[in-house]
């Protein structure tokens, strides 16, 4: 196993000012872990990583081709999208094929992620609603998963919801763990969150990663959605929209909270997981860069859009670059 040094420093001139320590663990095809960084036994809330482990059930029950939704459902319901008008309407529209509105999503209003989301709404002067919420695509299949089901919708966030505890079933078979070693929490989006160790949130993406290659017809569907829709993964400025359309989808993102990003190399069956110790989400970029470098799927030379998050500048109010955000090594 290949031991890695993936910390983060932010600098100011020539002084380190900052510094964020990285855990890492990656897994190949074998189902070992293959490289690591610091502490890949180290538990942490997956958070928005495990959205494509849980539309899983929705796909496998038969509910999502019952409503004639393709792709794009698909994908949003895998997003932490930037909240701008295509989202939206997206997202809406999966609640109108239910009969339902947006009082019905359990998440609550935040403001767009995505700064053309966020200058669209304020030149508008729309409500801001439930909609615009990063998590709103995944809230809607996990009413559609109720609603196909001929369950109640209300109280599908839930921890004792079936909605919830398939989330629960699919999340644990794939990360490799028995359900009661997943630990569960209130996400951000009032859903359950799962903890579970770094290493089995690798595992999970890198079974995505070869199920997909292996042409599994449920994660094949997901990974060929969330690879040819990046725009609805995340956005115009988003990091795993970015990626996605710069590596052509040889690597697919998807972004958590907290420091947490999950990412699946589907010709190599690789997966890995980065969790940043502190939180800052400034610091997973870089790793998920260089670590795509290590793996041959990112060269060294890369596309602006992408360099800038490998080496981000640090900048003052008016404008001057005085340090930059990039990796301790």
């Amino acid at each position: 196993m290949t031991s890695l040094e993936l910390d983060v420093v932010a600098t100011r001139g020539a002084e380190i000012e900052s510094r964020h320590a990285v855990h890492a663990a990656v897994v190949g095809a074998d189902d070992a872990v293959i490289a690591s960084a610091r502490d890949t036994s180290l538990v942490s809330s997956w958070r928005s990583c495990a959205k494509p482990f849980q539309v899983m059930p929705l796909l496998e029950s038969g509910g999502f081709d019952d409503l004639h939704w393709g792709d794009d459902q698909l994908a949003l319901s895998c997003a932490s999208h930037g909240g701008e008008p295509e989202h939206v309407a997206l997202a809406e529209r999966m609640l109108n094929d239910l009969g339902l509105e947006e009082g019905d999503l359990a998440c609550g209003p935040h403001d767009p992620l995505s700064a053309r989301g966020m200058k669209l709404l304020r030149e508008s002067g729309a409500r801001l609603t439930r909609l615009h919420n990063n998590c709103s695509g995944k809230h809607a299949a996990m009413l559609a998963r109720a609603h196909t089901a001929g369950w109640h919708t209300y109280g599908y966030e839930r921890r004792e919801h079936p909605v919830q505890r398939c989330c629960l079933q699919a999340a644990a078979q794939w990360a490799g763990l028995p359900e009661e070693r997943v630990g569960q929490a209130v996400d951000g989006c009032g859903v359950v969150a799962f903890a579970l160790p770094l290493e089995n949130m690798a595992r999970a993406w890198s079974r995505l990663a070869r199920a997909y290659r292996d042409e599994d017809e449920v994660p094949r569907r997901i990974v060929h959605a969330m690879r040819t829709r990046p725009f609805l993964i995340g956005g115009t400025d988003r990091f795993d929209s970015i990626l996605i359309e710069e590596t052509d989808g040889r690597a697919v993102a998807k972004i958590g909270a907290e420091g947490v990003h999950s990412v699946a190399i589907p010709e190599q069956g690789i997966g890995f997981a980065v969790k940043v110790d502190d939180g800052a989400q400034r610091a997973q970029f870089p790793v998920v860069i260089r670590l795509l470098q290590m793996f041959d799927v990112l060269g060294s030379s890369l596309p602006p859009r992408l360099d800038e998050y490998l080496r981000r500048p640090v900048r003052n109010t008016r404008g001057e670059t005085v340090g930059e955000i990039r990796l301790a090594s």
